[in-house]
């Protein structure tokens, strides 16, 4: 498919269409100091030059509390579906990732309906990293940049032009609201070409010394390792690092009967492994109660148990929230990998 490009202000006018269109937009834009995806009311509070969002953008494919169904106490019930159109503008190349990988998963065994119903209603527009957070290590995860997962893909260049070119018919749809753009060239393409190349190579302030598809066969070895039990004890199990993570997606349900004492509702809510209930079963039995148990299922479940499902793909992207987000300084992947890898001996 061509690729456009936009002056400044042709881009602006873009995303105020994309504002305008009925759909409602979901952005990049600062929050004291940081950066936050919300409702975007102008085309002059995107931020295209943003190093990270506190929250992924899965808060919108998999909400942090979703009702699925109502129910009256000992009769009807009706599923709820609060999907609606949604153009999600601004995505790195990470949250991509993490995004095409919540897509397989919900997708397979029990076909998440909830889950996939916004998913098809959404039009991702992904972003070119243009300023690199202080603990991104997409590079190493090879993540860096992406080729498939988004309707439309958006590449800032140096004289703060935009180029873009889409992927889908959502993206061709997409484009039919902009206004006036020009035809990339070839230099304005080697432009681009560069950034992807940059982007692939420096995005990693923590580097891996490892190819990411080797961790399931060097976790096979080091279940018993004393980095689990070291790690552990500086735990608050406060759970922060999944809570930013862009590739967990555990949640847990609840019913919540009103106050009318004859109708309810169903909810789901984000949920995750270093919570010190999350592995309790009925009976109060905890399948993990010790912290260390815990600590070491979130680096399994990243490096080996998800790539078992969804054909090896690590399910860590390197953004680095969970390091900037860890109080305790512990949750850093690439830290625990690189132990491991120090003292495994594998043949």
């Amino acid at each position: 498919m061509s690729v456009l490009k936009f002056t400044r202000e042709q881009f602006e006018n873009f995303v105020s269409a994309m504002v305008k269109s009925g759909q409602s937009v979901m952005a990049p834009q600062a929050k004291n100091g940081r950066f936050a995806f919300g409702p975007l009311q102008s085309a002059a509070d995107l931020r295209l030059d943003y190093d990270v969002t506190i929250l992924p953008p899965k808060k919108y494919v998999l909400p942090q509390t979703q009702t699925l169904l109502e129910f009256e106490v000992g009769g009807a019930f009706r599923s709820v579906d609060s999907s609606q159109p949604m153009i999600l503008l601004g995505v790195h190349p990470y949250d991509v990732a993490a995004i095409s990988q919540m897509d397989e998963l919900f997708s397979q065994d029990q076909y998440d309906k909830h889950y996939m119903d916004r998913r098809c209603k959404m039009t991702i527009v992904a972003l070119d990293v243009v300023t690199p957070s202080e603990n991104v290590f997409a590079s190493s995860m090879g993540t860096a940049t992406v080729r498939k997962g988004y309707d439309l893909l958006l590449t800032v260049l140096k004289d703060g032009s935009v180029l873009a070119e889409a992927a889908t018919e959502k993206g061709q749809q997409l484009l039919k609201l902009a206004g006036s753009s020009t035809p990339a060239s070839e230099a304005d393409l080697s432009a681009r070409k560069a950034i992807w190349e940059s982007n692939e190579k420096n995005l990693d302030k923590h580097v891996l010394k490892c190819k990411p598809s080797y961790l399931p066969k060097l976790l096979d070895h080091s279940y018993e390792h004393a980095v689990w039990e070291e790690m552990a004890r500086l735990c608050y199990s406060c759970g922060s690092c999944n809570q930013v993570c862009p590739t967990c997606y555990c949640f847990d349900v609840q019913d919540f009967v009103n106050w009318d004492l004859k109708t309810g509702r169903r909810q789901r809510c984000w949920d995750g492994c270093l919570l010190e209930n999350f592995a309790t079963v009925a009976g109060n039995h905890n399948f993990r109660k010790d912290r260390a148990a815990r600590y070491r299922h979130r680096l399994y479940r990243k490096g080996k148990y998800v790539p078992g499902k969804i054909g090896g793909q690590i399910a860590c992207v390197g953004c680095g929230r969970c390091i900037t987000a860890c109080t305790a300084k512990i949750a850093n992947p690439v830290e625990v990998y690189n132990r491991l890898m120090e003292d495994t001996e594998l043949g």
